[in-house]
């Protein structure tokens, strides 16, 4: 891996785990279409963060690209889940922020 990648990997590895967690939490609430959103974006996010990782430890040339694209969707997810007062939206809120501002940085 690529050592200066190496802060930004992590947190996109962190995203994708509480994006994972979130996601299958969500699914445990009693009002699940209430959660549907926040699925459907913890799943698009969790693939993207797990893509992200992978371009930067490859060293891809394409790597900047890919977390710019992927601080967009960490975004989103980090708004939509911060719109829930569930403690693994919370969470995963807080992931998706970091992994945002790293990936950012990452692809300037």
């Amino acid at each position: 891996m690529h050592q200066q990648y190496q802060s930004c990997v992590a947190a996109c590895n962190a995203c994708a785990d509480a994006c994972d967690h979130c996601w299958t939490a969500c699914l445990q609430e009693s009002v699940v279409k209430m959660m549907a959103r926040c699925v459907a974006l913890d799943m698009d996010c969790a693939a993207i963060c797990r893509l992200a990782a992978g371009y930067m430890s490859r060293g891809s040339e394409l790597a900047k690209q890919i977390c710019s694209a992927c601080a967009d969707v960490c975004q989103a997810c980090g708004d939509e889940c911060a719109k829930h007062q569930h403690e693994h939206c919370q969470q995963c809120a807080q992931a998706c922020r970091r992994c945002a501002d790293e990936c950012r940085r990452m692809a300037t």
